[in-house]
């Protein structure tokens, strides 16, 4: 084997290219057979060209990265993406250097496969789920003065953290190599994981003490004195009608799965009812 089939020596600006280029094309192709394994195979591509010079093992390195592939897109794609580039390049100097292939065709997807589902339900509970509306509810104010800012913020600032948090793990993924569950089990990522859920929840509690309205108008009479149950709510549990709105609508996400048709039309035709016999 001569000396110019040897493979290149991925570094870190590989790294960063392939996680432009899926970060990029994430949601651009599907299919039913592959999903978006096209996405992770052009992003690959760079790196599989400087590791395999044989146009056979380049096809199957190839065919390797076409195989059915979904995740999300910074926690799951950021790390398969460096992961599958040092395999990838280890499996290149395995085959150059005639040694037996401990980077198989089968781990390889395998690594992929057990990762994928794992690093997207994380990745969806942190990024969609929890960051997403933490910028939202920071730009709330600015977009009810009517602020530009208060559309701009959340979609700038979220996007700029997607991409910096993406680029970290594939780099992190990169060097870690076949450790890189390493970076998801260390102390410092869960104790991100666990302070973004509790700031999340605060931030939930925030949107709904302030912006969800529910008060009463309902009136009675006692020994001759008028009493009105909004006032007394307010000095008793101030919020404590919107709380329980939010409240009922959240057991019945939890009994009865993420059907929100159907909980709104629930939730207003309760407070229809309520608002027409006067407690509202």
């Amino acid at each position: 084997m001569t000396t110019k089939l040897a493979p290149e020596k991925i570094t870190e600006k590989d790294v960063t290219k392939a996680y432009l280029r899926w970060h990029f094309a994430n949601e651009i192709p599907h299919s039913f057979e592959r999903y978006i394994a096209a996405s992770l195979l052009y992003a690959m591509m760079p790196i599989l060209r400087k590791l395999y010079k044989d146009k056979d093992r380049l096809q199957a390195a190839y065919r390797r990265q076409l195989l059915f592939f979904n995740t999300q897109l910074t926690w799951g794609g950021g790390v398969i993406t460096g992961l599958m580039s040092s395999m990838e390049e280890a499996r290149a100097n395995e085959e150059y250097e005639n040694k037996e292939i401990s980077m198989t065709d089968d781990l390889l997807y395998n690594t992929k496969a057990g990762l994928m589902g794992a690093l997207a339900g994380i990745g969806d509970a942190i990024d969609s789920g929890t960051v997403q509306y933490i910028f939202i509810a920071i730009a709330i104010p600015w977009a009810q003065k009517g602020s530009a800012l208060g559309a701009l913020f959340p979609f700038v600032t979220f996007a700029l953290y997607q991409f910096m948090i993406g680029l970290f793990f594939a780099r992190k993924s990169f060097a870690l190599g076949r450790n890189a569950n390493e970076l998801m089990q260390g102390v410092g990522v869960q104790t991100m994981i666990e302070t973004l859920s509790i700031l999340g929840l605060f931030m939930m509690g925030i949107l709904a003490g302030n912006y969800v309205s529910v008060k009463s108008g309902l009136t009675f009479t006692l020994s001759g004195r008028e009493f009105v149950l909004q006032d007394i709510l307010n000095k008793v549990m101030p919020g404590i009608l919107p709380l329980a709105t939010v409240m009922g609508v959240y057991f019945y996400y939890d009994k009865k799965g993420l059907k929100v048709t159907q909980a709104l039309i629930y939730l207003t035709l309760i407070l229809v009812v309520l608002a027409a016999v006067g407690i509202l």
